[in-house]
């Protein structure tokens, strides 16, 4: 029998279900997995997809496109509404391993599920996949662009802000540049800090838009609840060759950066 941590259930997918060893969500998304068709990331030898955030965009939005929706409301100007959005994702989210919280290597969180626990207990639990997802729903509730960035292991935020000056590197995706590194699991860290370690590594973006994905019925075995100012220069292809990708895949585990 799979059992499943209590915090798991207090989300929007109300139904989980393990199939060959691995744990869906009613979107029928590997919460378990990023890589493949299923994979809540969708990364294959060729691309990626963050699929998972289209349970909490278009028909779909909820409770982080809500609260990125007030901070507008709040903050007008661009970039004090990017930096409010980035300090409540830092401040209200404590980093946590999957293994430890989940009790498997990884298991994605879409944003609402976070925000839920935020909203209910006044702090929620993930890793960097976790904070990154929050961000991009919220940036996209708020009006603002955003995009979910991979490195080898490794997930963080991009946010477009071209007149940013506080970055200690501009980004640029397929040749924009405007780009800020989202780097929210550190609890000292600023918005625009990139870690320097991925300055001169192979990245790979994806530009996240405003649409939503459909439930689906389980087709496996369903789990029962358990209870309650920097330089430009830098450019993201969108797609990594196969043998960088084939070498990122083998240390897909996401971490905490500084």
């Amino acid at each position: 029998m799979v059992v499943m941590p209590a915090t798991a259930f207090a989300m929007s997918s109300t139904t989980f279900y393990e199939q060959n060893g691995a744990v869906y969500d009613d979107w029928n998304i590997c919460r378990t997995n990023s890589v493949g068709e299923d994979g809540f990331f969708q990364v294959t030898e060729a691309a990626f997809c963050p699929i998972i955030l289209g349970e909490s965009l278009g028909e779909n939005v909820d409770k982080a496109y809500q609260i990125g929706q007030q901070f507008a409301q709040d903050y007008p100007d661009s970039n004090q509404k990017a930096e409010k959005i980035f300090a409540f994702a830092r401040n209200k989210v404590r980093y946590t391993p999957d293994k430890d919280q989940f009790g498997y290597k990884e298991f994605a969180q879409n944003a609402d599920e976070l925000a839920a626990f935020i909203e209910d207990e006044g702090i929620a639990y993930g890793d960097c996949e976790d904070y990154a997802i929050l961000l991009v729903a919220m940036y996209k509730g708020a009006g603002l662009r955003s995009a979910i960035v991979l490195a080898p292991g490794h997930a963080a935020t991009l946010v477009y802000l071209p007149e940013y000056n506080r970055a200690n590197q501009f980004l640029s995706i397929d040749g924009e540049s405007g780009w800020v590194w989202a780097e929210a699991t550190g609890r000292n860290n600023p918005l625009g800090w990139m870690p320097e370690e991925f300055m001169g590594a192979e990245l790979m973006a994806y530009e996240v838009e405003d649409e939503a994905i459909t439930k689906m019925e389980p087709t496996g075995t369903v789990i029962p609840p358990q209870g309650g100012g920097g330089s430009a220069g830098i450019h993201i292809s969108p797609f990594f060759g196969v043998l960088g990708m084939m070498w990122l895949l083998s240390m897909f585990r996401f971490r905490r950066r500084r």
